[in-house]
């Protein structure tokens, strides 16, 4: 199983940036797929989830409002859409996938906002 995070990088504050998380190895559409984020010194923590179909979504409540989430199955591939970003949003955003017996993480992308 892989998780390949893409479109990190440093932007102003207000800008956008999405986020897109390439899977392979799991059967891409039975599975919940998430967003986390991390800063140093920090727990990694919940930014955002899509069931398998796409037709359930949930958002940390720091995000919601500016942060959307999508997927599209036919190409295993997880976007996290982010506007308004803020200097508090900066971190290193890391995809997973909601897959029993265990978890899968990708590498992490970092997201950097300046004010």
């Amino acid at each position: 199983v892989q998780l390949q995070a893409s479109g990190g990088g440093s932007v102003q504050t207000g800008d956008s940036l999405r986020l897109s998380c390439s899977a392979s190895g799991i059967t891409f559409n039975s599975y919940g797929m998430g967003w986390f984020r991390q800063t140093p010194g920090m727990e990694r923590e919940f930014v955002s989830a899509i069931s398998g179909s796409g037709r359930t979504t949930h958002f940390a409540d720091s995000v919601q409002g500016r942060f959307t989430i999508s997927r599209d199955n036919a190409k295993n591939i997880v976007n996290l859409q982010m506007n308004t970003l803020k200097p508090e949003d900066t971190a290193v955003y890391y995809c997973a996938s909601d897959t029993e017996p265990k978890h899968y993480w990708g590498q992490g992308t970092q997201v950097t906002v300046s004010s």
